[in-house]
């Protein structure tokens, strides 16, 4: 983990695009902005892990719509009319 000191107003630049500025210091924390271009997600570390875990699960439950595809492909199989037999012409 790269550690930096910063105070009030002062920043630091991740890349080209996203500035981490400290805004405030207190005692209960730290007041930080971040400045990002719109398509990086920036988030809480709770509220990514959250949404971590969300897609976590629904990979969980692609796997059971999966296991339904292919039971609906068996099915139609077997209820798929038999090929029709060579007409006489």
């Amino acid at each position: 983990m790269l550690v930096f000191t910063r105070k009030r107003n002062e920043a630091i630049m991740i890349g080209d695009g996203i500035e981490i500025r400290v805004l405030r210091v207190g005692r209960e924390g730290v007041r930080i902005g971040v400045t990002a271009p719109p398509a990086v997600a920036v988030h809480r570390r709770e509220i990514y892990d959250q949404i971590c875990e969300e897609n976590r699960t629904a990979a969980g439950t692609a796997t059971a719509a999966h296991i339904l595809v292919e039971r609906l492909r068996r099915f139609a199989g077997q209820t798929q009319p038999p090929p029709s037999a060579p007409t006489r012409g």
